[in-house]
């Protein structure tokens, strides 16, 4: 039996701001706990938010990335519930009217663009954190994250696979980490989603019943949870038994999803307007102001890549996936003058490194300058391609510069011509019956004669000089 899978996701984005929504407490991760909270965060009587401007400029941002409604006023409201992490009782967030409305972003899954629509994206602080394995038996709490400013991105139903769901989330962090309002540094919880999952049967007309799966935090584990979750539903259903709407929690270590909760609805949270903030007004001018001092996208990126430094599409878009990779990229083309050999080290060697590892170009000890480094070393033929892998190798592990690692370990590369002279000269000698070979039209074995010299001199001579000296010796 076939099944149509609908999924969509809300994305909370922590918004890089100094200061939390509405408080002056610092947002500073990684302070010890319950250091970071002032009054308004423990929500103590006689006190009163003060909206972060930052945060609202960060949301229009983003708004305006996405081709979205600005809405010149904007409201919160008070969403109640109870967890011992929420110290007031009540979540302000923006339900009725948000500040971002309506807007769009493309995604690309195998080679082919879908545009997927933002229902809406609004502003709200977040919670605590509920630390369970520090004390035995008992719970503790960490107020530091508690009033954090959050940007919740609200997509439409409209994503059909796991793939898809995984481009978007990708697409949203591309976006968030170029126009620096959020550091996408998942990990840490700066990005997290709740994946909403239904199945259907091609001819019916309504959606399935859907099954939220909270808190999310990878780009691997949304591809898992979504497949487990559908796989869940389907076995249901064939065995004629009903989808519970409810909330779901993935376990990524036994790769399933077990029930937390049934699912609330909108009136469960009893929401209502913010009693203590007046509406939010967004002046045109500054929203103009905002616009012009939008950083360059990547597909502007993509199409500089193309123009300026003669890339191909499918490179320009690889090295513009990360904001990260992009810098690493200019840097070096700069310096090194040389931006096709920059690149096809980052579109390769970095890449399988980065696949290898799983893990973000931020997260890698290779940096900028480090890398530009290398580029440059390549490019003045100090070492050959071969050890430069070798290089980057240790660069990955350890995270020492280029230069240390080559003096070090002795890498330079020979470029003496009377050494590789000498070298090609014993290599020859030493394979007779290649020679009489590669004399007789068996020209493949040059690649041969070549490895051998390369071994000889423990990948330090320079390919060029032994092409020409071999190519020489056995004419």
């Amino acid at each position: 039996m076939s099944w149509e899978t609908t999924i969509g996701l809300e994305i909370h984005v922590q918004l890089s701001t100094k200061t939390k929504l509405f408080s002056g407490a610092s947002t500073q991760f990684g302070s010890n706990p319950n250091t970071q909270v002032d009054y308004v965060d423990l929500g103590l009587p006689g006190v009163l938010p003060v909206p972060n401007r930052e945060a609202f400029n960060k949301a229009i941002m983003f708004g305006l990335a996405t081709n979205s409604t600005i809405n010149s006023i904007s409201f919160f409201d008070r969403k109640n519930y109870f967890y011992p992490d929420l110290p007031k009782g009540y979540q302000i967030t923006q339900m009725n009217k948000p500040i971002v409305e309506n807007g769009e972003i493309a995604i690309y899954v195998d080679n082919k663009e879908k545009i997927i629509n933002i229902t809406r994206a609004h502003l709200e602080e977040d919670a605590g954190k509920s630390v369970h394995d520090l004390f035995d038996g008992k719970t503790g709490v960490d107020l530091n994250r508690a009033g954090t400013p959050l940007l919740e991105i609200v997509s439409e139903p409209e994503i059909s696979s796991p793939e898809e769901a995984v481009a978007y989330f990708k697409a949203i962090h591309q976006l968030v980490t170029y126009l620096d309002i959020c550091d996408g540094n998942m990990s840490q919880g700066s990005m997290r989603c709740d994946v909403n999952v239904s199945i259907k049967k091609p001819e019916d007309t309504e959606l399935g019943t859907r099954a939220e799966l909270k808190n999310i935090n990878s780009f691997r584990f949304i591809d898992r949870a979504i497949r487990h979750e559908v796989n869940r539903q389907i076995k249901l259903l064939e065995k004629g038994e009903k989808i519970v709407q409810e909330t779901r929690l993935y376990d990524s270590d036994k790769n399933e999803t077990r029930s937390m909760r049934s699912k609330e609805a909108a009136n469960d949270y009893r929401y209502f307007p913010e009693p203590d903030l007046l509406p939010i007004v967004i002046d045109q001018n500054e929203i103009n102001e905002i616009k012009n001092n939008m950083p360059e996208l990547p597909k502007a990126k993509v199409s500089r890549y193309i123009d300026v430094f003669n890339l191909d599409e499918a490179d320009a878009k690889i090295i513009a996936t990360s904001k990260e990779m992009s810098k690493m990229f200019e840097t070096a083309a700069a310096e090194s003058m040389n931006p096709q050999l920059a690149a096809r080290w980052l579109i390769g060697e970095v890449n399988a490194l980065l696949n290898k590892d799983n893990v973000l170009l931020s997260e890698s000890k290779l940096e900028i300058n480090n890398f530009s480094a290398l580029i440059i070393r390549i490019n003045d033929e100090t070492i050959s391609g071969k050890i430069a892998k070798t290089v980057l190798e240790k660069i990955w592990e350890t995270g020492d510069t280029v230069d240390s690692i080559i003096e070090s370990e002795g890498l330079v590369q020979i470029k003496d011509s009377g050494l590789i002279e000498e070298i090609c000269n014993k290599v020859v000698s030493d394979n007779p019956d290649q020679v009489a070979a590669y004399r007789a039209g068996k020209d493949k074995l040059f690649g041969f004669f070549v490895g051998q010299v390369m071994k000889e001199s423990k990948g330090k001579a320079n390919p060029k000089n032994v092409n020409e000296v071999l190519k020489k010796l056995l004419s």
